[in-house]
């Protein structure tokens, strides 16, 4: 078991924070629509899934810096790691929306903000530097746009703790928008990359892993983000004086995110459905559940403070829809634990 458990924390993905950002969306997507209980619940599994994960990180940071460092560097799995940037914010989110908790959401808004600065210069440096770089089709995927979900994460929290802080609301307002500015940018230069090997390179069903929808999360994150600045706006005359700008670009990323979800069913049906691909868990399958979620809140909060009542049928569908895969992934997780614990326990006997 010790062999085992080694082995595991040697092999931990970094994109398993994911599944902090989709348990924690799903819990403030629940609670949005009444069901304290179930919000409560995530909310307490959520502080848990964190510890958890935190924990094994550090082992491997111990035990395994260099295989750390080395996935910083790798094409496929170095953006993972934004993973951790955007689950501190996530659950930085619950406590201020649930627990009404403003110190630690602050705390954890503080931490999300140095690790993004060590991490997205980091990977993309590494990524930069480093020599021997695979193709385009190769080395890149939705998992990429991680790194804008992280940014947008930031400015959403900023904008929810801005409106506790009177005295630092007009610096907190600031560093939101400028990080929805750049999670912007960001978005601009990976969707053009991802989208250009979606359509002039081979496509094998293995090549369209769940981090593809991503696509419509960094999307969704950033319309949540730009209406939380609408929101705000009152308390920021910089934002107001840009507020034409800001609803016009909210609208926008709602809008292509709203694109993304047939196209990505079409593609899920003809993985799972016409190419026969294997439905197995995969850690990565949480990465599909946050932009659920993610879709939920956001359209949510842009049809009340953009007062547009027609949108309000679509999350009430989503939060379902949401719920669902959440339930779905964690089963696939209990079923894959106790299928390892099992190969561990007949591999000692």
């Amino acid at each position: 078991m010790s062999a085992a458990f080694r082995a595991a924390v040697r092999d931990f993905p970094p994109a398993y924070f994911a599944m902090v950002m989709a348990t924690g969306i799903v819990s403030l997507a629940a609670d949005a629509y009444g069901m304290t209980g179930v919000a409560r619940f995530l909310f307490d599994g959520n502080v848990v899934i964190f510890g958890a994960l935190l924990g094994l990180t550090a082992l491997r940071l111990l035990w395994q810096a260099r295989a750390f460092l080395a996935d910083m560097a790798d094409h496929t799995r170095g953006p993972g790691t934004f993973t951790l940037v955007a689950g501190v914010c996530v659950l930085g989110s619950q406590f201020v929306i649930l627990a009404g908790n403003y110190a630690i959401g602050t705390g954890l808004w503080l931490a999300a903000c140095v690790l993004w600065v060590v991490l997205i210069y980091g990977v993309f440096a590494a990524l930069s530097v480093k020599q021997a770089k695979p193709s385009l089709a190769q080395g890149i995927n939705g998992g990429w746009l991680l790194g804008v979900v992280s940014t947008q994460a930031i400015a959403v929290l900023g904008a929810l703790i801005a409106v506790h802080w009177p005295a630092w609301q007009l610096e907190l307002n600031f560093i939101a928008l400028a990080m929805w500015l750049v999670g912007g940018m960001l978005y601009i230069w990976m969707a053009a990359l991802i989208f250009y090997r979606y359509t002039f390179f081979a496509f094998a069903p293995g090549d369209l892993s769940p981090p593809y929808w991503i696509n419509m999360g960094a999307m969704a994150i950033s319309t949540l983000a730009g209406s939380l600045l609408i929101q705000n706006a009152p308390d920021a005359p910089f934002v107001r004086s840009l507020l034409p700008f800001v609803k016009g670009f909210t609208v926008f990323y709602w809008a292509t995110g709203s694109w993304w979800i047939p196209m990505l069913l079409v593609l899920a049906v003809w993985r799972y459905g016409l190419r026969r691909h294997p439905l197995r868990y995969d850690p990565l399958y949480w990465g599909a559940v946050f932009p659920l979620g993610m879709y939920t809140v956001a359209t949510d909060h842009m049809a009340r403070v953009m007062d547009l009542p027609f949108l309000a049928p679509l999350p009430h569908i989503f939060v379902y829809l949401a719920l669902a895969a959440w339930l779905v992934a964690f089963a696939g997780l209990l079923a894959s634990l106790w299928s390892g614990a099992r190969h561990a326990f007949d591999s000692g006997a």
